[in-house]
């Protein structure tokens, strides 16, 4: 669906976006996640040909958004940061303008005005001035606009900026109807919303593809937290005859003894409960055990803090072999 190749951006000397690259497939739910100002806007510009790249190239189901950027835009949804509204026009005389600048043919232009707004809840707002709502009904009716062409691609640059929670939780739904017949881009620096609705994480950090990986991939257990009543100073040793672990860090913490394991061939679930039993055959007094499980936000804080991530999601953030041990937190 869409191809970018070396997409770098320059405002004046200023470089924006910095060679990035990356390929998303038909009816992924894509976020695009960076810091206010890593570029993420600028790369969604780009793919939807309102910016041109200053080099590099960016295709959308094989056309080139700079040579042939009318078919592209046919193909897509825009939803900018700060969607243009009109604050004179009704919600509905706001539709009806944005499917005929769409191009939505005069025989389904009220049947796809009525799907938006019915999927974006604005049936209670049709007959208003849009200088009437509130910021919340806004940025559903930015949506609604956006969805009025059935877009093979929806691009959406925080999609729920403004949003109550209840409202928060319908566009999650609607992002996920919507995948089922659209590839899905969505640009934002909450991590919650990536977590909640996206199945892969392109991180953009000083304009450059930091991180590229499945979600649920790069969320797996890949360590085991272990605490006990007392220091296992043996437990190097223990692991190493039978427990096929090693460990990465240590923490004391009032009277527990807080250790982070890193299973050296098997997955963490699997580990646990061979280390359990070695560890109770030992004698040790486990208070508790468990794979760990990273977040989205401690990931995102490895990959900007300076940590060495990669392609495939597996970065290197094994800061406790490199120097002093630290606590790696669950």
């Amino acid at each position: 669906m869409i191809k970018a190749n070396a997409l770098t951006r320059l405002y004046g000397d200023a470089l924006a976006v910095d060679k990035v690259s990356f390929e998303i497939g038909p009816r992924e739910i894509v976020g695009l996640l960076g810091h206010n100002g890593a570029g993420k806007t600028t790369i969604m510009k780009m793919i939807t040909g309102f910016l041109e790249p200053s080099s590099g190239e960016v295709t959308v189901e094989g056309h080139d958004t700079v040579t042939e950027r009318a078919t592209v835009q046919k193909l897509l949804g825009y939803l900018p940061e700060n969607c243009p509204l009109y604050p004179e026009m009704s919600v509905l005389e706001y539709l009806e303008y944005a499917a005929s600048l769409r191009g939505v043919p005069e025989d389904k232009k009220w049947q796809r005005i009525g799907f938006a707004i019915e999927k974006t809840k604005l049936a209670s707002v049709a007959q208003k001035s849009i200088n009437q709502l509130s910021r919340g009904f806004r940025q559903r009716l930015g949506v609604a606009q956006a969805v009025l062409n059935e877009p093979r691609l929806l691009i959406l640059d925080e999609p729920t900026n403004g949003l109550d929670p209840s409202q928060i939780l319908e566009m999650r739904s609607l992002i996920r109807e919507l995948a089922e017949t659209a590839t899905i881009v969505i640009s934002t620096h909450i991590m919650q919303e990536v977590q909640a609705v996206c199945s892969r994480v392109i991180i953009i950090n000083a304009g450059k593809v930091a991180m590229d990986a499945n979600l649920k991939e790069l969320q797996s257990a890949d360590r085991i937290y272990v605490v006990f009543n007392k220091e296992m100073k043996n437990l190097e040793s223990l692991l190493a005859n039978g427990g096929d672990c090693k460990v990465i860090s240590y923490k004391k913490s009032d009277e527990q003894h807080c250790y982070i394991l890193k299973p050296n061939k098997l997955q963490a679930s699997d580990a646990v409960p061979i280390v359990t039993r070695l560890l109770v055959e030992n004698g040790a007094g486990i208070y508790a055990i468990h794979p760990v499980v990273r977040d989205l936000e401690t990931i995102f804080g490895e990959i900007t803090l300076g940590t060495k991530p990669t392609k495939n999601g597996k970065g290197d953030i094994e800061k406790a072999e490199e120097g002093e041990p630290a606590l790696y937190e669950d």
